[in-house]
């Protein structure tokens, strides 16, 4: 009896010791589940202080995220949904999804009809929607790229924006992100009268939100720009561009510059491969890069979450899913990211 006693505590133990434990593990589950989902309502409105991110409490906020292709096709607008943006949030580790709209190419706003604006809004705010339940950032990207300039479309981008900083001036997760990347020779002087139009129209209708500017060559002269900033403005960023295996050491040198410079710089946009978004990958490059914005808090964010046959994709081109990506989904910088987002 003394025997069966003992061995009913034991037993009566372990069921006790296992229900603990997995008590824990659904505990921890639930914590992170909770803490994904509730990113934006714990940091709120962002803004700009020195050269940092700042939450509604004046705490650094990182953000880390991925872009988008261009939703004007194929290989941009289909992970524009919901199931997509929960998956790279569990999943990924990302926090904040960048809305990569071309305006010229590939049948850019400025240049198709009245449905296929139509079509971009709605693919937008779709987007918008989706982060805003699952507590995720968005950056609403006006991408410039073989229009050179962004006064070519200037009418156009005002236009826009006033309508988007509108539509969503009460939310809390929206950033706009005026001029992808000025080329072609298009100088800081002229990105910045654009810039001040752009933004004094955004401002109307939103006081507060985040406010990124592109700089010159294809965004990377931060530091040039941490030389004559635009004054008088609030919750403003600067855009620095790189792709490893092509910007290294004369590049981070730019970003240095312009953080001792007290430039805040965002990353809207890096990759792993060379500067085409095609070709070799450089992961010892990209891991330096990261360090560095690390090193500053710096938020960034990855080229792109498409499945186009390119080595910049996050997907590998054979992946036909638009959401619920598993490891054997992913390209090899798509591979790479995840694991550097979950360190």
């Amino acid at each position: 009896m003394q025997r069966f006693r003992k061995k009913l505590q034991e037993t009566i133990v372990a069921v006790v010791l296992i229900e603990a434990l997995l008590f824990s593990i659904v505990s921890v589950n639930n914590t992170i589940t909770v803490k994904a989902a509730s990113f934006v309502s714990e940091h709120g409105r962002l803004a700009v202080k020195g050269t940092k991110l700042v939450d509604k409490n004046g705490n650094e906020v990182q953000l880390k995220g991925v872009s988008t292709h261009g939703i004007n096709w194929d290989v941009g607008y289909p992970y524009v949904n919901e199931e997509a943006f929960k998956t790279i949030r569990d999943s990924w580790g990302v926090n904040v999804v960048r809305f990569a709209m071309y305006t010229e190419d590939y049948n850019g706003y400025c240049v198709t009809d009245d449905e296929g604006r139509k079509k971009l809004l709605e693919t937008i705010d779709i987007g918008v929607k989706a982060a805003k339940k699952l507590g995720m950032y968005v950056i609403i990207d006006w991408h410039v790229l073989n229009d050179l300039t962004p006064q070519k479309y200037q009418k156009q981008a005002i236009t826009f924006f006033k309508k988007v900083s509108k539509k969503y001036a009460s939310y809390e997760n929206v950033l706009y992100e005026i001029c992808n990347e000025p080329n072609g020779g298009t100088s800081w002087k002229d990105i910045k009268s654009y810039a001040k139009k752009v933004i004094k129209t955004i401002r109307k209708n939103s006081k507060k939100a985040i406010i990124i500017v592109g700089t010159p060559t294809w965004s990377q002269d931060v530091d040039v720009v941490s030389g004559s900033p635009l004054k008088g403005y609030s919750n403003i960023m600067y855009t620095m561009h790189f792709y490893a295996a092509t910007h290294k050491d004369s590049y981070m040198d730019k970003l240095k510059t312009a953080h001792d410079n007290g430039l805040p710089v965002f990353c809207t946009e890096f990759g792993t491969t060379e500067a085409s978004g095609n070709g070799a990958y450089d992961f010892d490059s990209a891991n330096k890069w990261i360090k560095l914005m690390d090193s500053y808090n710096m938020s960034y964010v990855c080229w792109s979450l498409s499945n186009k046959d390119e080595s910049a994709s996050l997907l590998k081109s054979t992946c036909t899913k638009t959401s619920d990506f598993k490891s054997s989904d992913l390209s090899k910088q798509g591979k790479w990211l995840v694991d550097k987002y979950n360190e």
